[in-house]
């Protein structure tokens, strides 16, 4: 609709780890744009299946399971193109165009042509020229000409002969176009023609296997080579989630590793005898509290707490406010005990504004297994070494108490999850990091699917894996040079450090 974000022009984007930027799923996109225009402070993603808060205020997205926050960003962008009608065809063919890409009077039936209709709506939506900046010519009368063959084959299943498609513009009149606004196009496009059916000619693979649709490989190829971008049409991406077949006698330890599998069975002892105890066990005292809120409930240091919720019991004026020693923010003590209890209870607290971690941070991971081993294959970008593959097997079960619904049974879907590494030193001591991430009960959690919006499942804890063994189609997979350091980063967001790696050894 002209009424959505991508209708206007508007792209919702969060930042990821490597300081990038990532656009938002079109519907979480339109939704976050219709908030935002109704000037809510906040938009709750769960009902659109992701466990995420948007703060407009901050232009923050806040995990609700993890509390970790990305910042946002509403950035203009290139309208989606727009069609408001068909393409008329002209009678007797060889017909143009005037007044600025309006039908002219008499032209004939209407043409519903999807390729038509691109080369209309990307000159409708960009006031009869496509880009911008000098050189950019507008579209010619040639460019948008009617095409009709001289006869008229009957068709058949193994013939389909391209009828009245208006060519595309010239390569000058798309060089104007960003990458991602061409790419956007294309797959609009793409998705268009395989809905609606239209015939055109099949595009094969280069080694024979089954044919690519034309929608995802011509229409795209056509449009990237008219503006002078790379693009093969005849070899399709192929996406390879596993290795080759590898047989026992090939799979081998891990160097410098003695053992080849890992246990969790039970939930981590509670350490320390009361929450105001742990609490109190980070604290330093504040005579005279700063005149600011408490961020956890928002109230003024000066003034008493705003949580009235069970498990907190009352404390002296003394004792009110308290600096965390190694980061030196303030909070009302009985909100940090009120967190604590709302979390693991396992002898840890996190900072909730910068997020150090005091004491050995634990999760609520299920009970599984984790098993690691080296295969005889190559990573791509790692063809120096071969393969650490990591399989995690976590059955289906009954929530505990550090759960979301104690009690309730959860799921675990795609089990065994295979992930992959280089058998490298550096990917020997994510390894190394992973192990102990394992045993924290860290890697995974009991949550709601960002994939698939499932609630009581067993769900990945903010520590990315690559799941995909040849090919990186997904992000999942290899080669991504930084993949390594950013899981060593959110390793250490997790209270993980090298340290931690050497005392695995």
């Amino acid at each position: 609709f002209s009424s959505s974000a991508p209708g206007q022009g508007w792209q919702w984007e969060w930042e990821n780890d490597a300081g990038t930027w990532t656009p938002y799923d079109m519907e979480v996109a339109i939704a976050i744009e219709s908030a935002h225009n109704r000037q809510q402070p906040f938009l709750d993603l769960t009902p659109l299946g992701f466990c995420y808060l948007i703060d407009f205020q901050n232009m923050t997205q806040v995990n609700r399971q993890s509390q970790r926050c990305r910042r946002i960003q509403r950035r203009a962008d290139m309208a989606y193109p727009l069609v408001s009608g068909p393409l008329p065809v002209p009678k007797g063919g060889g017909s143009v165009y005037s007044n600025g890409g309006l039908p002219a009077a008499g032209l004939g039936q209407p043409c519903s042509c999807q390729q038509c209709m691109l080369v209309l709506s990307v000159k409708t939506n960009t006031g009869g020229t496509v880009g911008g900046g000098a050189g950019i010519q507008t579209l010619s009368r040639r460019s948008l000409t009617i095409q009709r063959p001289k006869t008229s084959p009957q068709r058949t299943p193994s013939s389909a002969a391209t009828v009245c498609h208006a060519p595309l513009p010239q390569r000058s009149s798309l060089a104007g176009l960003s990458r991602p606004a061409l790419q956007r196009i294309a797959m609009a496009q793409s998705r268009a023609l395989i809905a609606s059916g239209v015939p055109t000619v099949p595009v094969k693979n280069l080694n024979g296997s089954s044919p690519v649709h034309p929608a995802l490989a011509g229409i795209t190829g056509i449009l990237m080579s008219a503006a002078a971008l790379p693009v093969c049409l005849t070899r399709p991406p192929k996406l390879v989630l596993h290795p080759p077949p590898v047989s026992k006698s090939d799979i081998k330890p891990v160097p410098g590793f003695g053992h080849c599998c890992r246990k969790t069975t039970k939930k981590q002892a509670r350490k320390g005898k009361t929450p105001e105890e742990v609490v109190k066990k980070y604290l330093q005292k504040v005579k005279s509290p700063p005149e600011e809120d408490c961020t956890i409930c928002m109230e003024p240091l000066g003034g008493p707490s705003g949580y009235k919720g069970p498990g907190v019991g009352p404390v002296s004026r003394a004792e009110s406010v308290g600096r965390l020693a190694q980061c030196g923010h303030q909070y009302h003590f009985q909100c940090l005990v009120a967190m604590y209890n709302n979390g693991n209870k396992d002898g840890s607290l996190q900072c909730p504004t910068c997020k150090t971690i005091y004491g050995v941070k634990t999760g609520n991971q299920p009970a599984g297994k984790m098993e690691y081993h080296v295969i005889p294959h190559s990573l791509p970008g790692h063809p120096d070494c071969k393969t650490i593959r990591i399989i995690y097997n976590i059955p289906p079960g009954i929530q505990g108490p550090e759960h979301p619904n104690p009690g309730k049974p959860f799921t675990a879907r795609g089990f065994p999850r295979h992930c992959y590494l280089p058998d490298s030193e550096k990917g020997r001591k994510v390894l190394r990091l992973l192990l102990v991430a394992w045993d924290r009960r860290l890697i995974f959690s009991v949550g709601t699917s960002s994939t698939t919006g499932e609630s009581d499942t067993v769900i990945w804890n903010e520590v990315h894996h690559k799941t995909e063994f040849g090919s990186n189609l997904t992000g999942h997979g290899f080669p991504d040079p930084g993949h390594l350091d950013n899981v060593l980063e959110e390793l250490r967001a997790q209270g993980i450090t090298e340290d931690d790696g050497l005392m695995e050894k």
